[in-house]
C-alpha cells in the first residue's frame, strides 16, 4: 500500500495518453503507484467565481488536468530507469 509517508513522486504530465503509457509500463513490471488527477479549471474556495469571470476562452484543454504519478521510495530508482 502506498501512503504519503513511503512514496515518492515519479512524474508528472497533463497527457492522458503519456499517464497511460507510465501506467502500463509500471504494471507490466509489477512496480505498485497511485496517480494524483487535479483539475486546473476547479474552481478554488478562496476565488469560487474566477472561472465565471474568465472563462477557457483561448486556453488549452490539454492542460486542464494533471497527472502526478507516485511510487513507493523503495521502487522510486528502477521506475525512473524504466521510464
Amino acid at each position: 500500500m502506498i501512503t504519503i509517508f513511503n512514496r515518492r513522486e515519479l512524474t508528472t504530465t497533463f497527457s492522458m495518453s503519456g499517464q497511460s503509457k507510465i501506467r502500463t509500463v509500471l504494471e507490466n513490471n509489477k512496480i505498485d503507484y497511485t496517480i494524483k488527477t487535479v483539475n486546473r479549471k476547479k474552481t478554488s474556495p478562496f476565488d469560487a467565481g474566477s472561472r465565471a469571470r474568465t472563462g477557457s476562452f483561448g486556453e488549452s484543454a490539454d492542460l486542464m488536468y494533471e497527472y502526478i504519478i507516485y511510487v513507493k521510495k523503495q521502487d522510486y530508482e528502477r521506475a525512473r530507469h524504466l521510464l
